[in-house]
C-alpha cells in the first residue's frame, strides 16, 4: 500500500543482479565476472519470500538473461566477459526463477496472472484479485527471451495469453485500457488511462516483443494501441513545433468514455518520448521530453506526481527514476542535437549536487525541499546510470560494434538476434494460428504520427530541437518563468 517503500527487494541480491550489465556496458570485465560470480555462488530463490511477479520478471530475470547472452557472446564486444568454466548457470536460475512465478499465471479465469507469489509456496491463500495492466502485460520480453533459449514455449504461452487477455478487455468506445483489472472476473477496477503508472511498459512490450520477435500481432496491437492514445489522451495543438495552441501533453482519461480524469501527469511517463523515437515520431518526442525537462530544471528532479493544473507536485519523492534520461538518450541517438548531452549534463549535475549519499546516490523525499530517504532502488544503477553514461560514450561498442541492440523496461541490454526470431512452436501460442506470418524489423510502420526520422532536416540538427517561442512556453507552464 506504500507507494514509496515497496516488497520489491525480494531478499535476493537484487542490486547485485540488476547491475550486471551495466558492468559490462561500462567495459569491466574484472567487476563483471566477480559479480556474476558471486551471484552464482551466493544467490538462490529457493526462499520463502513473497515477490512482484513484475518486478522479479524485469529486474531478476531481466538481467540474469542479459548477462547470460553478453558472456556467451561469441563477439565478446565489451572486452572479455566471459566466465572461466561458465555452464549456463545464469541461464538455469532464470530458468528456476521463472518457474517458481509461473504459479500466480494458474488459477486465474482470464490467464491474467496474480501479482504477487511466493517464491517456495506459490500464491499466497490471501492474495489480492487485482492487478495493473503495466505489471501483468509486461512479462513478453523476458519470458519470450527465456522460452525461446530453452526451447520451452510454457513461459512465452503463458506471458502472451495475459497480453492478449489484456488486450481483449480494452474498451470498444476508445480502444484504451484501464490501469487495475479484477484477475478473476476481467472487470475494470480502476478505469484510469494514460502513459504512467500502471500502463507504461504495457506499450512498451508489444512494440519490443515485436522487434524482438517479428510476431506481426505484437505490431499490430502497438499501432492500434498508438492509434487510441493519440485520439484519445493528447492534448494540444497538433503539431509540436509549427502552429498556435498548448504544448502536447498527454493526460489521464476514462478509459470507456475519454473524459479527463484528473491534472497531473506522473514521472514514469517522461519514458513515451523514448518509445515514440522506436517508431519513429521523433517530432512529436521532442515536445514531450522539452516537458518533462522544463519540471526537472525546476525542482532539480522529477516529482513522482507532477499537477500540470496547479504547476505542483501532487506526490513529491523521486526515487533517482531513470525515464527522463532514457528519452534523452534516445533523442540524441536519433538527432545527435548537442541540445540533449546539455539535458543529460544538468541532470547529471542535479544528481550529484541533491541525491549523492556517503555510500550511493538517494531517494529525494521532497523535490522542493530535497530532504532524502535512506534507499537506493536498484534501477539507478540499471537504468539511470547505463543511459547517462551511453549518453556520453560516443564510441561504446554498443554504439559501435555492429551489434544491435534492444533495452528491456528496466534497461538490460539484449542483442535483436536471428535465434530470437524463430520459435520451434508456432502451432500452440494462442491464437497464433492467425498470424504466424514473421515481418522483418525493417517494416516497421507506425501510424497515425506526425513526422518521422527523417523529418528532421540537417541545418536544424544545431538549432534547438524545438522553437525557443516554443521552449517558453513550456517553461511558462511549469512556472519556471
Amino acid at each position: 500500500s506504500n507507494l514509496n517503500i515497496n516488497d520489491v527487494l525480494g531478499n535476493y541480491s537484487l542490486t547485485l543482479i540488476d547491475a550486471l550489465d551495466t558492468l559490462a556496458v561500462m567495459g569491466n570485465s574484472s567487476e563483471f565476472q566477480k559479480a556474476v560470480k558471486l551471484v552464482i555462488d551466493t544467490v538462490s530463490f529457493d526462499k520463502d519470500s513473497t515477490v512482484q511477479v513484475f518486478e522479479a520478471t524485469i529486474r531478476v530475470l531481466g538481467s540474469l538473461l542479459s548477462a547470460h547472452i553478453i558472456i556467451t557472446d561469441t563477439k565478446q564486444p565489451f572486452g572479455d566477459m566471459t566466465i572461466k568454466d561458465y555452464d549456463n548457470e545464469l541461464l538455469h536460475m532464470a530458468h528456476d526463477l521463472a518457474v517458481r512465478l509461473l504459479p500466480a499465471f494458474e488459477n486465474t479465469k482470464t490467464g491474467i496472472p496474480y501479482p504477487r507469489v511466493n517464491l517456495k509456496k506459490g500464491v499466497p491463500p490471501d492474495s489480492n484479485n487485482e492487478t495493473c495492466t503495466a505489471g501483468a502485460g509486461s512479462l513478453l520480453v523476458e519470458f519470450g527471451i527465456l522460452s525461446r533459449l530453452l526451447g520451452d514455449s510454457t513461459f512465452e504461452w503463458v506471458a502472451r495469453r495475459a497480453v492478449k487477455a489484456l488486450w481483449s478487455l480494452r474498451s470498444n468506445n476508445t480502444g484504451l485500457l484501464g490501469n487495475v483489472v479484477n484477475i478473476q472476473t476481467g472487470h475494470w477496477v480502476g478505469k484510469q488511462s494514460g502513459l504512467g503508472a500502471g500502463l507504461d511498459s504495457f506499450y512498451e512490450y508489444l512494440l519490443k516483443s515485436y522487434i524482438l520477435f517479428g510476431e506481426k500481432e505484437d505490431l499490430e496491437m502497438f499501432n492500434d494501441a498508438y492509434q487510441s492514445i493519440q485520439s484519445h489522451l493528447r492534448r494540444g495543438r497538433e503539431a509540436c513545433n509549427e502552429g498556435e495552441g498548448d504544448p502536447p501533453l498527454y493526460v489521464n482519461v476514462n478509459m470507456f468514455t475519454g473524459q479527463l480524469m484528473n491534472t497531473w501527469i506522473d514521472s514514469l511517463q517522461a519514458f513515451f518520448p523514448g518509445l515514440q523515437v522506436l517508431i519513429g515520431d521523433v517530432e512529436d518526442a521532442i515536445c514531450l521530453h522539452a516537458f518533462y525537462y522544463a519540471i526537472w530544471k525546476r525542482y532539480g528532479a522529477l516529482p513522482e506526481r507532477y499537477n500540470w493544473q496547479l504547476q505542483a507536485p501532487d506526490v513529491p519523492f523521486y526515487p533517482l527514476r531513470p525515464e527522463l534520461v532514457e528519452s534523452t538518450y534516445l533523442l540524441y541517438q536519433a538527432t545527435k542535437n548537442p541540445f540533449y548531452l546539455h539535458v543529460g549534463m544538468d541532470i547529471l549535475q542535479s544528481l550529484e549536487k541533491y541525491t549523492k549519499a556517503k555510500c550511493g546516490y538517494a531517494t529525494l523525499h521532497h523535490v522542493v525541499e530535497k530532504t532524502k530517504e535512506d534507499r537506493m532502488e536498484s534501477f539507478f544503477l540499471s537504468e539511470t546510470c547505463k543511459y547517462l553514461y551511453l549518453l556520453f560514450d560516443e564510441e561504446n561498442p554498443l554504439h559501435k560494434s555492429g551489434n544491435k541492440y534492444m533495452f528491456t523496461t528496466e534497461g538490460h541490454i539484449v542483442s535483436v538476434d536471428e535465434r530470437f526470431r524463430n520459435s520451434l512452436w508456432q502451432d500452440i501460442l494462442p491464437g497464433e494460428e492467425d498470424s504466424a506470418e514473421k515481418t522483418k524489423s525493417n517494416e516497421l510502420k507506425a501510424v497515425n504520427f506526425s513526422s518521422n526520422c527523417n523529418r528532421v532536416p540537417d541545418e536544424r540538427r544545431y538549432l534547438l530541437p524545438l522553437k525557443s517561442n516554443y521552449m517558453r512556453q513550456i517553461d511558462r507552464m511549469v512556472g519556471l518563468i
